[in-house]
Order: C-alpha cells, then sequence, then structure tokens
C-alpha cells in the first residue's frame, strides 16, 4: 500500500462537501414549495441520506462497480454481487483507500434520486417514495453509473466523457422526473401563480449546493491536484456566468431582478459545468455557464406552460443542463486540462459519443422509471399520489403530523 495522505485528506473532504449537498437541496426546493408542504419536500431530501446510504453498501456500489455480470461483447451492463456489505473491499494499492472511493461515490447515489423529488412535490405518498428510493438506486442509478465509470462499463470504452455527473446524476434524474411528473399527475387545485413561499430557503439552499459543488467535482479526479484545482476554478466560473446571465434575462422579460431567478441560473451553471470540469479551462467554463442560463432559461419557462406538472422545474434546469453539459463538454474538452480532444480541437468524433451517451442515458432512465412507478402505482397500499384531502390539508400534517412554522405562514 502507498497511500497518499494529502489526497486521502482531501477526499474526505470533498465526501463530506458533496453530502452537505443534499441538505442544501433540501433547503432549495423547501423554499420553492406551498408553506403546507415544506417538511415533506424537506424529508424526500432528508430521508434519501438514510435510505440510499444503506443500499449502497449492501449492493448498490457492487451493482456499480463490481465486476460485470452481464456482458457485451467485452463491454459490461452492470456489476455482480462481489462487494455485497462492502465484502471483499480491498485496502486499495495507491493514492486513497477504496473504501474512501465507496464513500465518495455513495454521496452521489444519495443526491440523485433527491434530485427527482423536485418533481412530484408536494403530492406523493412518503411510504411509496421509500421503497421507490431503494428500486430506482438498484435499477436504474447503478446500471448508468456503471455504463459510464466503471472501466469496463460500455459507455467508458467508448470514450465518453463525464467528469462528475452530467449524464450519471443530473440528465439520469431530470429525466426521471419526467417519467414520475407524467405517472403521478397533476397537483389538484389552483396552481397557477404559485410562488416561492421562503425565499431565503432557496437562496440559502442554492448557496450550500454551490459550496458543496467543489467537492462534488474537484474531488472527482479522486487527487490534490492541477485537475482538482482547474475543476474548482471552472465550477465557480460557470456558476457565476450563468448565475448573471439567468438575472440579466429575468430583468429583460420582467423589469425584476429575482433572487429565486438567481438561485436557480446558479444552479443550472453549476449542473451544466459537472461532466465538463475536468475537461475544460475557464473560457469553456464561461461559454457553458452563459449558453447554459439561456437554454435552461427558456426550457423552464417551457415546463411552467406545458400540460406537465414537473413542480420546481427538474427536467428544465437539471434534465436539459445535464444534455447541455454533456454535449458542450465534447465542444469544449481540451487536451492540456484532461487528455481529451474536444471539437474546437478538431475531434469531431468525440461529440458522437456525447450523443450516444446523452441518448442511451436518457432513454433508459426514462422508460426504467416509468415502468418502476408503474408497478408501485399497482401496488396495493402503495400508490403515487396522495388522497385529495390529504393534499388540500398539506402534506406536511397528513403524512408527517408536523408543520413548518409555529405561526401560519401565507400559502
Amino acid at each position: 500500500m502507498n497511500f497518499d495522505t494529502g489526497h486521502i485528506a482531501w477526499m474526505l473532504v470533498a465526501s463530506a462537501l458533496v453530502l452537505f449537498m443534499t441538505p442544501g437541496l433540501a433547503f432549495f426546493y423547501g423554499g420553492l414549495v406551498r408553506a403546507k408542504n415544506v417538511v415533506s419536500t424537506i424529508m424526500y431530501s432528508f430521508m434519501s441520506m438514510a435510505v440510499v446510504s444503506i443500499v449502497w453498501i449492501l449492493w448498490g456500489y457492487s451493482l456499480a462497480f463490481g465486476d460485470s455480470l452481464i456482458d457485451i461483447g467485452g463491454s459490461s451492463l452492470l456489476g455482480d454481487f462481489k462487494f455485497f456489505a462492502l465484502s471483499n473491499i480491498g485496502a486499495g494499492g495507491e493514492g486513497i483507500p477504496d473504501l474512501l472511493f465507496v464513500v465518495f461515490q455513495m454521496m452521489f447515489a444519495i443526491i440523485t434520486p433527491a434530485l427527482i423529488t423536485g418533481a412530484f412535490a408536494e403530492r406523493f405518498k412518503f411510504s411509496t417514495y421509500l421503497v421507490f428510493l431503494v428500486f430506482w438506486i438498484t435499477l436504474v442509478y447503478a446500471p448508468i453509473c456503471h455504463w459510464v465509470w466503471q472501466s469496463d462499463g460500455w459507455l467508458f470504452k467508448r470514450g465518453a466523457l463525464d467528469f462528475a455527473g452530467g449524464t450519471v446524476v443530473h440528465l439520469n434524474a431530470g429525466m426521471a422526473a419526467v417519467a414520475a411528473a407524467w405517472l403521478v399527475g397533476k397537483r389538484r387545485g389552483e396552481t397557477e401563480g404559485l410562488s416561492a413561499h421562503n425565499v431565503p430557503f432557496v437562496v440559502l439552499g442554492a448557496a450550500i449546493l454551490w459550496f458543496g459543488w467543489f467537492g462534488f467535482n474537484a474531488g472527482s479526479g479522486l487527487s490534490a491536484n492541477f485537475q482538482a484545482v482547474n475543476a474548482f476554478l471552472v465550477t465557480n466560473t460557470a456558476a457565476a456566468a450563468a448565475m448573471l446571465t439567468w438575472t440579466i434575462v429575468g430583468y429583460l422579460q420582467t423589469k425584476k431582478f429575482s433572487a429565486v431567478g438567481a438561485a436557480t441560473g446558479a444552479v443550472a451553471g453549476l449542473v451544466a459545468i459537472t461532466p465538463a470540469s475536468g475537461f475544460v479551462d475557464a473560457s469553456g467554463a464561461l461559454a457553458i455557464g452563459v449558453t447554459v442560463a439561456l437554454v435552461c432559461y427558456f426550457s423552464a419557462k417551457f415546463m411552467e406552460n406545458s400540460k406537465l406538472d414537473d413542480a420546481l422545474v427538474v427536467f428544465g434546469v437539471h434534465g436539459v443542463g445535464g444534455l447541455w453539459g454533456a454535449l458542450m463538454t465534447g465542444v469544449f474538452a481540451l487536451e492540456s486540462v484532461g487528455g481529451t480532444k474536444g471539437l474546437i480541437e478538431g475531434n469531431g468524433a468525440i461529440m458522437i459519443e456525447q450523443i450516444i451517451a446523452v441518448l442511451a442515458t436518457g432513454a433508459y432512465s426514462l422508460i426504467a422509471t416509468l415502468i418502476i412507478l408503474k408497478i408501485l402505482d399497482v401496488i396495493p397500499g402503495l400508490g403515487l399520489q396522495v388522497a385529495e384531502q390529504t393534499e388540500s390539508a398539506g402534506l406536511d400534517v397528513s403524512e408527517h403530523g408536523e408543520r413548518g412554522y409555529v405561526q401560519d405562514v401565507a400559502d
């Protein structure tokens, strides 16, 4: 064993930063919903930390990073159960211990299904959600993670670039959100013109996400080195560019400088730079930040006006942002940063691989999530949407027996 204590120290910090993102997401989503559903919305994210942690240790990590269970032409589709309950995990030979890699990847698995919850906020059964977490991590997240990040995964072997989760995390969650919003159905009652009930929560959540994202991206190289420094820089750059762009576009549309808009723009920039953070420089990050703000701003507006009740516009920000980031990674990747040339350096072939990765990830996530939710919907005692009376009263009291605020807060 030849561990590097500097790498270990950095990866412990990065792992904690990524876990901290999930409470940040809880505040971000919690502030966006009505006051009567703030506890319910926060609990979706908070409980993911418990359920997914256990699933990951028992079999999730093994399915994602185990030896090939299903292999086609030398390319793997799913890991086996070699590491069930973390059995057969060695100490590791160099860099960081294998257990630290398990921990770091666990934090990604925790936040990904929590992202989906924004699509069905204010109306999804909490008991069904707990079951959904188990099946979704097992049947959707783990296979896609294996495709993209395992050395013999079929997308990895094709050369698709995803440094920190543009496809594995964000596009995956975004397409699952479409499936969830479609099958769960619309919120009942009047939902037109609803606004965030707690804007400070939204801004606080976005700030925590921004802070934690440095571990998300800069930690994904698993080392304290130049690539980590560059990933840190481009993460901040893209977020800043997207936040500023979104705020300006919003002002041109409404003549108001929206705090929720600024927070959403920052998140869109963070999403888009995620797959590119290990491959692009600051100029590429600026281009990605500006363009994703424009793409996601109008995608969000389209989703708000569509018949699909994606309550917190998960697809418009995470789905579209992850897709755009994956494609722009192929455009702006630099050999001097990540060892791979992108389109601007004359490597047009990489765009084919990015498109294949986007299509495969999106299609699989959509179809598999639809199947999982459809099955859960017909199982006696489960179902997806709460009763109309429960929804009208608010999920905080009906599902959790608690209120977010002692005094009444206007919906």
